[in-house]
């Protein structure tokens, strides 16, 4: 189970063992992290679940799809460094990665 980092706006550090699988935001979700909302349910329709990727981690991570873009429209705080949790799939390699989460998903 690797282990995720998410950092909330004010700075407080989450660390989520997630399941290889499982969308970071289904992992976050289990482990109650407050600023993901993923209000749509993990069907990218939405952007509460919007994060910003460490950039030491950006080049690991899956192409940004368009149906991922046209929804981080919907998201407040959009950066190049934007991603939808739902749409990250958990692997291996993400042990240790770092996502910060923006003030408000709304």
């Amino acid at each position: 189970m690797p282990t995720i980092t998410l950092i909330e706006h004010n700075g407080t550090e989450h660390q989520v063992n997630a399941e290889i699988g499982q969308s970071v935001m289904q992992a976050a979700l289990a482990a109650m992290v407050p600023g993901i909302q993923g209000d749509c349910g993990g069907a990218c329709s939405c952007a509460t679940c919007h994060a910003f990727v460490d950039d030491a981690w950006l080049s690991g991570m899956p192409e940004l799809q368009e149906s991922e873009s046209d929804m981080l429209e919907y998201a407040s705080e959009r950066k190049a460094n934007s991603r939808l949790t739902c749409q990250l799939t958990v692997s291996a390699n993400m042990e240790g990665m770092i996502l910060r989460l923006p003030e408000s998903q709304y």
